[in-house]
């Protein structure tokens, strides 16, 4: 009799272990059916020569209202997040985490979607996501979207964005993350993290308020993706990750600029480790690759080796001590 393999949200509950995840964006709308599942089986097959315990499927919003530059890449929109996230877990029998961004619709568009994500789609790791801005027309915060899933359903795992830079600025991310527990979050993704002080920063703040407050910390799940020239990093700095001076022209000025950003991504996560290795936050590790260019793709595959294995080093290490 085997045993039965854990569920994702098993695996992000149980501290003593790794998780690893791959982020993917959804096709764009207007994909067939037919063609959807043939891009659901080519991620799949590059994925295949890696183990990973599920994947992220974000929901793309138009978040010009965030910033006054204009979009490097156009916007498109996408099929339905649920759509893709089905077809990748029936094809790879993997758990996947679905986004979902709450601003656009009001209260009862919002049960009507948590009543078809649990009966039609049958999802249940969710992450809500709030208003890029808080200048744009806002049908349902983020905390109301939170208590209207408490009061509707148990039936959801559910997640939270944490974003390091915001710490950076306004020193409170880390009373977001505890608040957002309060409102249901078992567990937090990062934004990508090309400035670690920010991501060690957080994590200490939040693992020191948790002890405070006799708290037990939720699991961290920190994104990296790599960068392959100007065109990504414009896209990344747009979408509002914090690239450090110094390491947007390592990245340019070097021969390879996406092995140069696979390698920051290391000494990244190195240092992160390094810095939070005693703080009893546990972690988890989610790699993404920003554009479908093949070369990034490659790289991102890369890249979560590479991250994977510097991570369970650190968990084996932590296990010895």
């Amino acid at each position: 009799m085997g045993i039965m393999a854990l569920s994702l949200q098993e695996k992000i509950q149980d501290t003593n272990q790794g998780v690893y995840l791959i982020g993917t964006t959804p096709p764009k709308i207007g994909t067939d059916k037919a063609q959807l599942k043939i891009i659901a089986e080519k991620l799949l097959g590059r994925l295949h020569e890696i183990e990973y315990d599920g994947v992220i499927i974000y929901d793309i919003q138009d978040e010009s209202s965030r910033t006054e530059q204009a979009r490097p890449f156009a916007f498109k929109q996408t099929v339905d997040p649920r759509e893709y996230s089905q077809l990748l877990r029936g094809l790879s029998d993997l758990d996947v985490i679905t986004y979902k961004s709450v601003a656009q619709r009001g209260v009862s568009e919002f049960k009507a979607w948590l009543d078809e994500t649990k009966n039609d789609y049958d999802l249940k790791n969710v992450v809500l996501v709030g208003s890029p801005s808080s200048a744009g027309d806002i049908k349902l915060s983020l905390p109301n979207a939170y208590k209207t899933l408490a009061e509707q359903s148990e039936d959801f795992f559910l997640g939270g964005v944490t974003i390091a830079e915001r710490h950076a600025n306004k020193r409170n991310e880390h009373q977001r993350l505890i608040e957002k527990t309060a409102q249901g979050c078992q567990f937090f993704i990062s934004q990508a993290v090309y400035n670690a002080q920010a991501t060690i920063d957080l994590i200490t703040s939040y693992a020191r308020t948790c002890k405070a407050q006799g708290l037990t910390p939720n699991r961290i799940i920190l994104t990296f993706t790599p960068c392959g020239g100007e065109k990504t990093l414009e896209f990344m700095q747009w979408l509002g990750i914090s690239v450090p001076e110094a390491t947007k022209w390592r990245m340019l000025d070097s021969e390879n600029t996406l092995s140069e950003s696979v390698r920051i991504c290391r000494e990244n996560l190195d240092s992160i480790l390094k810095s939070c290795a005693h703080l009893g936050v546990p972690l988890g590790l989610n790699i993404e690759s920003l554009t479908n260019r093949k070369e990034e793709i490659d790289a991102s595959i890369n890249l979560y080796r590479l991250l994977k294995a510097t991570m369970e080093l650190n968990l084996a290490e932590k296990l010895i001590a």
